[in-house]
């Protein structure tokens, strides 16, 4: 038997999603139908991170276990003819069997692209929140500080999504700029569903005054959804990295 780490990277624009479910096709699902093409057996892959509908990743990490003789190459180059164009395996590799790509990660790294401009651009509306109103990118900084180590996020998860337990840490955010495209990145030991949009979407009211300084302590306090800004859209989130 063969453990087998994949390193994924995908366009989520026409995707439900990571995770297999009812309504609409999945990348977990469209992955396992090209397993199933290359060695005839139904396998399902673990995940490292669960991304929401329309977002993508750079670095996704998936693993599943199977015996066979072919070469990681082999597989790679298999796996990347039978998938579509906005998903592909990046990396093949045998890993120790009890590797588990979601329990064993220690931290994950997201970046959500802004296009801070009344004008739009057609090489980055794909992939990017466009926000024409002018944003104070250190006042949101400053409030973004308030959210680094460990914290109850239920102010932060999907109001329709009943995770157990809300206390998540964050090791690092910063906020960068560049002309009329601002660059906001996470780093955490794991994520409620929406979490990264939803505190994207709190930093932009910050930003441009919807909220004012003391705002995001305040939020974090009162563990209520309604506190906290809207939920940034899918389309300019990205699964950066996954640290093991």
């Amino acid at each position: 038997m063969h453990n087998f780490k994949l390193i994924i990277s995908y366009d989520g624009t026409n995707y439900q999603g990571w995770q297999i479910q009812k309504n609409g096709i999945t990348v977990q699902e469209t992955i396992e139908k090209a397993i199933y093409r290359l060695f005839n057996e139904n396998i399902k892959i673990i995940g490292s991170s669960r991304t929401d509908s329309g977002v993508h990743a750079k670095f996704q990490v998936a693993n599943f276990k199977i015996k066979t003789q072919l070469t990681c190459q082999k597989i790679k180059l298999a796996l990347n003819k039978y998938l579509p164009v906005d998903i592909v395996i990046l990396k093949v590799e045998e890993v120790s069997l009890d590797f588990h790509s979601r329990f064993d990660a220690k931290e994950k790294n997201y970046k959500y692209y802004i296009l801070n401009s009344r004008d739009k651009d057609p090489f980055k509306d794909k992939y990017s929140w466009q926000v024409p109103y002018e944003l104070d990118i250190l006042k949101m900084g400053k409030e973004a500080n308030c959210l680094i180590g460990e914290h109850d996020f239920k102010s932060f998860k999907a109001k329709d999504k009943k995770e157990k337990q809300s206390i998540r840490k964050i090791y690092d955010i910063t906020i960068k700029k560049k002309f009329s495209f601002i660059e906001i990145q996470i780093k955490g030991n794991g994520f409620l569903y929406n979490m990264v949009r939803n505190i994207v979407g709190t930093l932009v009211d910050i930003g441009r005054g919807y909220l004012s300084i003391g705002s995001m302590k305040n939020i974090l306090k009162n563990k209520d959804r309604t506190f906290a800004g809207p939920t940034a859209p899918a389309k300019g989130l990205f699964l950066e990295k996954i640290l093991y």
